[in-house]
């Protein structure tokens, strides 16, 4: 019983600690937004940062923590992020002919000699046997 007691007691220190730095770091946010001029201008990859986070966190808990966005601004980012990612934009290929060689086209399909091979006459002329 002894461990288990210590064991709370360091899991309640840490967690009143994290608590506690989470609190530091909205207020910090909520200070320096209210210094900013105008909006925010996002990259891409900061955005997604956000939307990653702010799915995790859930609706409730951004409205009180997000200050950058709104909240369904936010998840609205994580669902763009969501359809890009299986859009298939990866897989798909540009309209038209594929250039260079066909993947197809191996040793069996060019007549069974790979390139290196000189032609026999006797293949080339049927009536110089």
């Amino acid at each position: 019983m002894d461990w288990a007691r210590i064991l709370a007691f360091v899991t309640g220190m840490v967690d009143q600690e994290l608590l506690a730095r989470n609190e530091y770091l909205a207020a910090e946010n909520r200070i320096l937004k209210a210094q900013l001029k105008g909006r925010l201008k996002l990259s891409d990859a900061e955005r997604a940062t956000l939307a990653e986070i702010g799915h995790r966190l859930g609706r409730r808990v951004l409205g009180e923590v997000a200050n950058v966005a709104r909240p369904d601004t936010i998840l609205a980012w994580y669902r763009k992020l969501v359809a890009r990612k299986f859009d298939g934009s990866k897989t798909r290929r540009s309209p038209g002919r594929p250039s260079g060689e066909p993947v197809g086209m191996d040793v069996a399909s060019r007549g069974g000699r790979s390139d290196q091979q000189k032609p026999d006459v006797a293949q080339l002329n049927p009536r110089a046997r």
